[in-house]
């Protein structure tokens, strides 16, 4: 199949101005001639994640550009190669340290060819530039040379260019001259602060587009000017800020740097009803939270299957009051993960409908009760949006999904993700000899916990206070008082308690062995009982019990360890607590040594007897 380049545009493109809208939102027939990986800095612009080069030709001129990164996937899934046929169709001209930067934003692949079209050459900028004819004056039009000072007027009241927006993901410290085209995805509210210099008020907004996004802050008097101007998701002409590098502290926004909003910057609301940036999301299942690191975050979709009301707790860090929601989300990964709300949030919450879906964008993971999610002061919520997953999410749950049963993640089975909080990871299993060393290096200042994979068999279990009576709504302890059972906490008396499990039981490897602590998922999953059945068998038959006890000995199981120092009776110890306990599936472990077997680890030969490891 031939295909028709369109000769010339490569000219246009390299001489375009920035009004010329047309140009940069027309469709453009090209052919790449070269794709090239740079790194995360390049034409002096700091860059968030890897980019690519390309060389385009329009079969007579070829001229440099970069893809947005959000058409990576095209070039890592060989969809764009050498002599691919594109039509670009929407681009992107700036100026970055006196260099013109073109960045493809959009473009569609029409097909494939073995060779190269025509004889293009480079384009010599300062001879095209010299060359470029005049534009043609309309008949009957007379012109006058403004003077320097009006031409300075007329440029400090004109708006920003409207027809060529700067990229997001392209901003950096060395530009000045530059108006992005974005959405407001999240606004926080107008806050008061006080430090030694002073008082103020600042608020903070994330603006997005299709390459990325990125947090803006005002302080004081602009916040005030700025404040009721954005709204969340309108869109927004926005210039004159000032770009800094980010502080990762108090953001979580994807980007390397912020912007700074100062007195003169510029914001104009955008009216336009095509080209608007849209939201963009990274969903991860329900049932993939489990692979993800405790305090990261995430953008999920699920269905509001319940939610309870706003009740107020007491922060034990700052002893001030706080009010809270929780809703409970499922989706078809056949798991339920509840979700709290905060503040405002949690007050102002109210569902468009039974049951509707919600869209959450950058919430942050937790390991209570296994995994669950909570609204940061960046994260955004969107019941019912109008995209693919809201409506597939929403068909499954009308046709089977309401009367589908969900499990959580604090009695999931399977494997888990990465190590360092997330879960198991067999990448980085340690036996249990290399795992006490280096938790013994733990500075005694250390308070937070270092995390360990590894695998080993029990060995024996304490049977003398293995489970504590406890209250089934906030599963604190309680105490007999005359054939009832007292809850402190709750301020109630209960019939009877529900037993849950404590448990001390020494687990062993080929290298040793070490006591580890576990709770009730841990004893769940050794006993294969709930911790009343255990109860009742121990008081109802001590030899039955103490039979049960040896049968859960000598039975191997994945852990995830927290280790962390703390002090007993004078003595400084290392704690092993249980964070995850996962039975051995043996078809995993099976597939797990058959791809380490064609890693170059398992590729390489032996040489000789004294390379041999015996186990």
């Amino acid at each position: 199949m031939s295909y028709q380049l369109d000769t010339g545009i490569c000219h246009r493109i390299q001489n375009a101005t920035p009004n010329e809208g047309e140009l940069f939102n027309g469709s453009h027939t090209l052919q790449v001639l070269s794709l090239k990986k740079v790194g995360k800095q390049t034409e002096g612009v700091n860059l968030p994640s890897d980019r690519y080069r390309i060389v385009l030709s329009d079969g007579v001129q070829f001229i440099q550009a970069m893809l947005a990164t959000q058409l990576n996937e095209m070039v890592v899934d060989k969809h764009l190669t050498r002599f691919t046929i594109v039509c670009v169709e929407r681009l992107s001209c700036n100026y970055v340290q006196e260099k013109r930067l073109v960045i493809i934003m959009a473009l569609r692949i029409l097909g494939q060819v073995d060779q190269k079209i025509g004889e293009p050459v480079s384009i010599d900028v300062s001879t095209s530039e010299a060359s470029t004819p005049a534009p043609e004056r309309p008949p009957h039009q007379s012109v006058v040379q403004p003077s320097t000072s009006s031409i300075t007027a007329q440029s400090a009241s004109r708006p920003p260019p409207k027809g060529n927006w700067h990229p997001i993901e392209g901003l950096s410290p060395y530009q000045n001259n530059w108006t992005i085209k974005a959405r407001v995805t999240q606004k926080s509210e107008l806050k008061h602060y006080s430090t030694q210099r002073g008082e103020g008020k600042l608020f903070n907004v994330t603006f997005m587009d299709e390459t990325g996004e990125i947090r803006a802050t005002a302080f004081n008097q602009v916040a005030e000017s700025l404040y009721p101007k954005l709204e969340e998701g309108k869109v927004y002409y926005v210039s004159k800020g000032k770009v800094n590098l980010a502080k990762k502290k108090f953001s979580n926004v994807m980007n390397d740097f912020e912007i700074s909003l100062e007195k003169n910057a510029e914001i104009e609301e955008c009216f336009e009803t095509t080209n608007l940036p849209m939201i963009k999301y990274s969903f991860v299942t329900l049932g993939e939270l489990q692979n993800l690191n405790k305090d990261s975050t995430c953008d999920v979709i699920a269905i509001l299957k319940e939610y309870s009301d706003v009740n107020e707790i007491t922060s034990r860090a700052t002893n001030r009051t706080m009010k809270k929601r929780e809703l409970t989300l499922v989706d078809k990964s056949g798991f339920s993960v509840r979700l709290t709300l905060w503040g405002n949030q949690a007050e102002n919450f109210k569902p468009d409908e039974p049951n509707p879906v919600v869209a959450f964008k950058g919430v942050k993971v937790g390991d209570f009760g296994g995994r669950s999610l909570g609204m940061i002061a960046s994260s955004t919520m969107t019941q019912n949006p109008d995209i693919p997953e809201s409506h597939a999410l929403r068909g499954w749950f009308d046709s089977s999904g309401s009367g589908a049963s969900f499990q959580s993640h604090s009695n999931a089975g399977g494997s888990f993700g990465a190590a360092g909080g997330g879960g198991f990871s067999r990448s980085e299993l340690k036996p249990l000899l290399e795992m006490k060393l280096e938790a013994n290096r733990i500075p005694e200042s250390e308070e937070k916990p270092v995390y360990f994979s590894t695998r080993a068999m029990v060995m024996h279990i304490r049977g003398e206070n293995i489970a504590y009576p406890a209250c089934e709504t906030c599963n604190k302890k309680v105490v007999e008082d005359g054939g009832a059972w007292r809850c402190d906490k709750c301020d109630k008396t209960l019939a009877g308690p529900t037993y849950r499990y404590i448990m001390s039981f020494a687990v062993s490897d080929h290298t040793g062995q070490l006591w580890f602590q576990g709770f009730n998922d841990v004893g769940d999953t050794v006993f294969e009982k709930t911790a009343n059945e255990v109860i009742e068998i121990k008081d109802r038959d001590e030899t039955q019990y103490n039979l049960l006890l040896a049968k859960a000995c000598c039975k191997s199981y994945n852990f995830l360890l927290r280790a962390k120092r703390d002090s007993y009776n004078d003595n400084n110890r290392i704690r092993y607590g249980v964070s995850r306990i996962l039975p051995l599936n043996y078809k995993e472990e099976c597939d797990a040594l058959l791809d380490l077997m064609d890693t170059p680890w398992g590729q390489q030969t032996l040489k000789s007897e004294s390379d041999m490891v015996v186990y």
